[in-house]
C-alpha cells in the first residue's frame, strides 16, 4: 500500500512515529482547501471558518466517541498541554504528577508552571524493562500525595512505546479528586477511543501521526466542569469577544490567531482514507499494524539476541527495543553531550536508508531503537533493518 504515500522509495521508513507520513490524497484535499482559501481569504477564513471547523469537528468527535461540545482543535498534543498547565491556578506547595516516561517537551511545560507557581514536579519511576501494567499503576499511585493537584499521562509513551493503563488511572485519580490530563499523541488511529466514557479531565492526541492527517493537526477534549478557566496557548479574540451561538471553549479554540487551518479541515479526508485501506475499516488496520510490528519485534528479538522488554499486550503501532551490547559504547553519558542524532541512527539513515529513531533512555542512558509500522510498511522493511544491524548487510 505503499503507493498511497510520497515517501522516498530510496528510504525504508520506520519512523511513522515521529512526524507521521500524510497520503497523496490526503494532500491533494488539503490543497485544494488551500486554494480556495487563498482564492478568497476573507470568505474563508471569517465568513466561512465557522461552519468548516463545525463539520469537521463532528467528523473528529465520531471518531474518538467524544461529544462535541468539549473537543476543539490545536496544531500539536504539546501545544494542548501548554493550554491546560498554563491555565492551572496553582499554589505554592503543589505537585505536578508525571512519570519518567513522559515526553520531554511536555515535561518542560510542568517545570516552568511548577517553577512560575513554586510548585514541585514529582517523577514516577516506572521500571523499563517492565513485565505487566500493574507496574505502571502501582508507580503513579504510589506517587499521589495529599499536594498532588494534576497528573499527566501518556496514554502510549514517546521513548518506550509502552500503552498505559489509563482507564483504571483515570478512574483512581479522578475519584480522589484530582484532575488528569492524558497525552494521547500517538494514540488516535493505534487504539479504539472512546473519550466520552474515559472520564479523564483533559486529553489531547495528534492526528499527524496514525491518523495520517497533515502536519498541525491535533485536538484538545475537556470534559464539561474543566472547560471553564480553560484557555489556548494562544489567547486571541475569543478571551473577551464571544460569538451568538458559540461556546466560551469554541470562541478561543477556533480562532487561535491567523494561520493555515486546512490541516484541521483535512481531518475528515484523513480519517475517510484510513478507514477505506481495508475491508474493516480502522480496527482491521490497527490490527494489522499491530500485528505487523510485533512480528517484527519477534524477528529483530532473534535475529539481534536481545529479549523482548515487556509483553506484547502493552505495545500498539510501535515498539522500542534494546540495541544489542556491542552498540551499547557511551552508555551512561550525560543529556547534555549527547548530539541530537545518535551516530548510529546517522550511519542508519546515510549508509543504509533507513530512518528509524534512537533512543537514550533511563538512568544508564542505555541505546534503544523504535520501529514503527503503518500501512505502507512490509516485513522485508524489518527484515532489511535486522540485516544491518546483525552485520550481515
Amino acid at each position: 500500500m505503499r503507493h498511497h504515500w510520497i515517501l522516498d522509495p530510496a528510504i525504508t521508513f520506520l519512523n511513522h512515529g515521529s512526524f507521521g507520513a500524510c497520503p497523496r490524497i490526503v494532500l491533494e484535499a488539503q490543497m485544494r482547501l488551500r486554494e480556495e482559501m487563498e482564492r478568497e481569504p476573507v470568505r474563508f477564513l471569517w465568513r466561512e471558518i465557522e461552519g468548516r471547523i463545525d463539520s469537521a469537528r463532528a467528523a473528529l468527535a465520531r471518531f474518538l466517541n467524544a461529544g462535541v461540545d468539549g473537543l476543539g482543535f490545536v496544531t500539536n498534543a504539546t501545544t494542548a498541554v501548554n493550554a491546560v498547565v498554563r491555565s492551572l491556578e496553582l499554589k505554592p506547595g503543589d505537585e505536578l504528577l508525571t512519570t519518567s516516561h513522559g515526553y520531554n517537551a511536555c515535561r518542560n511545560v510542568l517545570a516552568e508552571a511548577a517553577r512560575c507557581a513554586n510548585a514541585r514536579v514529582v517523577v514516577a519511576e516506572v521500571p523499563f524493562p517492565i513485565s505487566d501494567s500493574t507496574v505502571v499503576k502501582s508507580a503513579v499511585l504510589n506517587a499521589v500525595t495529599a499536594r498532588t493537584r494534576f497528573v499527566l499521562l501518556d496514554h502510549i509513551t514517546s521513548p518506550t512505546a509502552l500503552i498505559f493503563p489509563v482507564e483504571e488511572l483515570v478512574a483512581e485519580l479522578e475519584s480522589r479528586g484530582v484532575r488528569v490530563m492524558v497525552d494521547g499523541a500517538h494514540a488516535p488511529g493505534t487504539l479504539p477511543l472512546n473519550l466520552a466514557a474515559l472520564g479523564a479531565s483533559y486529553y489531547t492526541g495528534n492526528l499527524h501521526k496514525w491518523v495520517c492527517a497533515p502536519k498541525g493537526a491535533a485536538f484538545i477534549y475537556a470534559k464539561e466542569e474543566c472547560r471553564e478557566g480553560l484557555h489556548p496557548a494562544t489567547l486571541s479574540h475569543g478571551y473577551n469577544t464571544p460569538r451568538a451561538g458559540r461556546s466560551h471553549f469554541h470562541d478561543e479554540f477556533d480562532w487561535q490567531g491567523t494561520m493555515d487551518v486546512t490541516s484541521w479541515l483535512s481531518v475528515p479526508a484523513a480519517i475517510s482514507f484510513c478507514e477505506g485501506l481495508l475491508p474493516g475499516g480502522f480496527p482491521a488496520l490497527m490490527q494489522r499494524n499491530h500485528e505487523i510490528v510485533t512480528a517484527a519485534r519477534r524477528m529483530l528479538c532473534e535475529r539481534l539476541g536481545i529479549e523482548a522488554p515487556c509483553p506484547e499486550n502493552m505495545i500498539g503501532s510501535m515498539a522500542t527495543l534494546p540495541l544489542p551490547d556491542r552498540f551499547q559504547n557511551g552508555a551512561g553519558e550525560s543529556r547534555a553531550v549527547i548530539s541530537r542524532f545518535d551516530p548510529l541512527q546517522t550511519t542508519l539513515f546515510e549508509k543504509h536508508g533507513i530512518e528509524m529513531p534512537l533512543i537514550r533512555f533511563g538512568p544508564m542512558g542505555r541505546r534503544w531503537f523504535r520501529i514503527s509500522a503503518h500501512a505502507h510498511n512490509v516485513p522485508g522493511d524489518y527484515e532489511r533493518l535486522a540485516g544491518v544491524l546483525s552485520g550481515e548487510l
